[in-house]
């Protein structure tokens, strides 16, 4: 496996309070296992920054020793949310000025044919597959209930007022729920994670169109940031790309 990771602070917000990590691992049998993280943290003043580096600290910290095949991610992410909910909420509570912070958190854990996606929040993971891109993830949203009850639909929900409105985070309570999604990747599959800084003003389409036709796969990562950027990054802009084929890059 192969990745290619950015961040950008975008046009607007004076601080990046998004955070993502990559890590290696090995099995018994020599395969590579990569664990990708992406956090958006949210907070007054540093409390974002802090909530989203304790995320993806936290959360690989928990998950990634011992980790020998990529089933064991079903029951060792719940753990690993536990602990890195636990840790974030503890420091909220013990200091006045991080009162309030959270992180949402999108995970990867694949070796390249398995794939386990771990998700709080609405930060996403995409599969592009066959030239065709899907959502894994399900947003945990205020929009994404709305389109659940059939009050709004996908199109509305793009540019809803309240689209950023999440209903469960990081370390905002005592304890939070993980979402953890299986795939069996075929060759060629491309796994997309990101903030909604781009999710938020790239729609689906135009992330497929970078990755599947818009170049070499190596610069899709720069491509779909200067999309993001052209049209005014009102967000932090983070995204990781992973593939079976390519070579590691970040920025």
């Amino acid at each position: 496996m192969h990745y290619w990771a950015l961040t950008d602070t975008g046009r607007v917000r004076a601080e990046n309070q998004d955070s993502w990590l990559v890590r290696s691992t090995e099995s018994p049998d020599g395969k590579e296992i990569l664990t990708a993280v992406v956090c958006d943290g949210m907070g007054g003043a540093k409390a974002g920054n802090v909530a989203s580096r304790m995320g993806v600290e936290r959360f690989a910290e928990f998950l990634c020793p011992g980790l020998e095949k990529v089933a064991q991610v079903d029951l060792a992410a719940p753990l690993a949310v536990r602990e890195a909910n636990r840790a974030i909420y503890d420091l909220a509570f013990a200091i006045p000025e991080y009162a309030g912070m959270g992180t949402t958190l999108v995970a990867a854990v694949t070796d390249g044919r398995e794939a386990r996606i771990v998700n709080i929040g609405d930060s996403r993971c995409y599969l592009v597959r066959n030239r065709i891109i899907r959502q894994i993830t399900k947003d945990h949203s205020l929009v994404q209930d709305l389109v659940d009850r059939g009050e709004i639909d996908r199109a509305e929900a793009w540019r809803h007022p309240q689209r950023n409105f999440i209903t469960r985070a990081l370390g905002t309570d005592a304890d939070v729920i993980c979402d953890v999604f299986r795939e069996t990747l075929e060759p060629g599959d491309v796994l997309l994670l990101c903030s909604d800084g781009l999710s938020g003003i790239v729609n689906p389409q135009e992330l497929l169109f970078e990755i599947a036709y818009g170049g070499e796969l190596e610069s899709a990562a720069d491509r779909m940031m200067e999309i993001a950027l052209e049209r005014g990054a009102p967000d932090n802009v983070t995204l990781i790309l992973l593939s079976a084929d390519g070579s590691s890059t970040e920025g």
